[in-house]
């Protein structure tokens, strides 16, 4: 399980920072940049609460 939750995160991930390095290169950068940053957090917090709660 938690094999599956870091490759679909690490998935999500990639293709959420393409669209944010895609909204930058638009001249929308606080939007890149929200983007980004929301997609760093949906790497990090599913990994967390995987580990923590030992499923």
């Amino acid at each position: 399980m938690k094999v599956l939750v870091i490759i679909l995160s690490i998935l999500i991930f990639i293709k959420t920072v393409s669209y944010g390095i895609y909204e930058l290169n638009n001249k929308n950068k606080i939007g890149g940049i929200t983007v980004i940053a929301i997609a760093t957090f949906a790497l990090i917090l599913p990994n967390i609460m995987v580990i923590i709660r030992g499923v």
